[in-house]
């Protein structure tokens, strides 16, 4: 086994215990161009749930303070107030981007390994 092929493959694998920090540090530390290659093919793919997540928290965060708002009107004149939604597309919304984040980040582990360990074989 070569450095070259140890570097691309721990790119890859660092999803397990680094996953945006390996890359990125693969990716400008290693000067061959196909190590680069897979450096940057992790760090995307690593990056993918990262975003996910981050837009995730920005959703529920807005959505909380919106809720916020609507219980205090109902609190303090329920008569000119909407009841607010229990469990609608917007109650579900939380639940649905949990599922969406776990099927996508599965799909990000299987791809790395399966990306590690044909880069060990070539």
């Amino acid at each position: 086994m070569t450095p070259a092929k140890a570097f691309s493959s721990l790119g890859y694998f660092s999803i397990f215990f680094a996953p945006l920090l390996v890359p990125l540090i693969v990716w400008f530390a290693v000067e061959d161009r196909d190590v680069k290659r897979h450096a940057k093919r992790a760090f995307v793919s690593h990056l993918i749930p990262a975003l996910l997540v981050a837009a995730a928290s920005l959703f529920s965060f807005f959505r909380l303070i919106s809720m916020k708002t609507r219980t205090e009107q109902f609190l303090t004149n329920p008569a000119e107030a909407r009841i607010p939604e229990t469990f609608g597309y917007m109650g579900a919304a939380p639940l649905l981007i949990m599922l969406l984040y776990s099927f996508l980040f599965l799909m990000v582990v299987i791809w790395n390994v399966v990306q590690g360990i044909k880069v060990f074989r070539i």
